[in-house]
């Protein structure tokens, strides 16, 4: 039942804007970015620690690869991050023809594949300039949607057939058919509309009932849904407005992580929001998650 959630902060590092969180079950750690901060953070839950890498740009999004260390989006390039080192390498550039441009949200499909987005940067007015890609593990790179603004949460049903996906300024979140042998997306339509008071849907998650967990962007809120039903099941509120992207991990994947974002807060909004860009952990809800895919590269 909803009274035995419990929401507390556990990395407590103020980030500008956190994202992108996943749960590596090997190492019992918390991967996330920090986009506009241009950091990649571990964080242990055994001992409270967390290791840090900087990037030399906005990172979008990092996940493991199954050949060891981590892809990361890094501004327009796919790079590989060999983290005892702390080195880069960059693997692929996109959008060499959109200066303008970087990479967003990313995450990994059942078979290995990185499906990453591209977003128009910060402050840039531009409409519709953004993408979703994929990537496999010979590098080969194709593109499936275009005119996207701003490209965020990702995942997949528990039959791997459907594909849920966000475009956060359409304020909806929606499904496509999906062929895992391909990559190919079809038959676009929406599972659910937010509704007034409910921010911009951002990052997402599925749990083991096949139901989403939408991060709600400048709403505090955590929302449920039914993808096939388009039904709000229940929220989970917090402490600050920038809620910003989800995923399941701990023990059992029976947690909730979330991440936050301070950037474009003002004092007033800090004074009364002091655990924006924290991470926070969701217990009590009853649900669990599945463990991440990994990069096949």
């Amino acid at each position: 039942m909803m009274s035995s959630v419990k929401v507390e902060t556990v990395v407590k590092v103020g980030a500008l804007i956190g994202e992108g969180p996943v749960w590596e079950e090997s190492e019992q750690t918390l991967l996330f970015v920090d986009i506009a901060g241009q950091k990649i953070h571990r964080w242990s839950p055994t001992t409270n620690q967390i290791n840090s890498v900087e990037t030399s740009d906005m990172v979008g999004f990092a996940v493991p690869r199954r050949s060891g260390g981590y892809i990361a989006g890094v501004g327009r390039s796919i790079v590989a991050v060999d983290w005892p080192t702390q080195g880069m390498t960059s693997l692929i550039e996109v959008d060499g023809d959109k200066p303008n441009n970087r990479l967003n949200d990313g995450k990994v499909d059942p078979i290995g594949r990185l499906l990453a987005g591209r977003e128009v940067r910060p402050a840039v007015i531009e409409r519709q300039q953004g993408s979703l890609f994929s990537v496999t593990s010979d590098l080969t790179l194709s593109k499936h949607l275009s005119q996207v603004d701003i490209s965020n949460g990702m995942d997949w049903s528990l039959d791997q057939k459907t594909f849920f996906y966000i475009d956060s300024l359409a304020l909806t979140v929606d499904a496509f058919d999906y062929d895992m042998t391909t990559g190919h997306l079809g038959n676009r339509r929406v599972v659910y509309r937010m509704e007034e008071g409910e921010g911009l849907p951002d990052g997402m998650t599925v749990d083991l009932e096949g139901r989403l967990w939408v991060a709600c962007y400048n709403a505090g809120q955590v929302i449920n849904i039914d993808p096939t039903t388009g039904v709000r099941l229940r929220s989970v509120s917090f402490p600050v407005r920038k809620t910003t992207s989800c995923c399941f991990g701990g023990l059992d994947f029976s947690d909730l992580y979330v991440t936050s974002a301070s950037l474009g807060l003002n004092q007033s909004e800090m004074t009364h929001q002091v655990e924006a860009g924290h991470t926070f952990r969701v217990t009590g809800l009853g649900v669990k998650g599945r463990p991440p895919f990994v990069f096949s590269g």
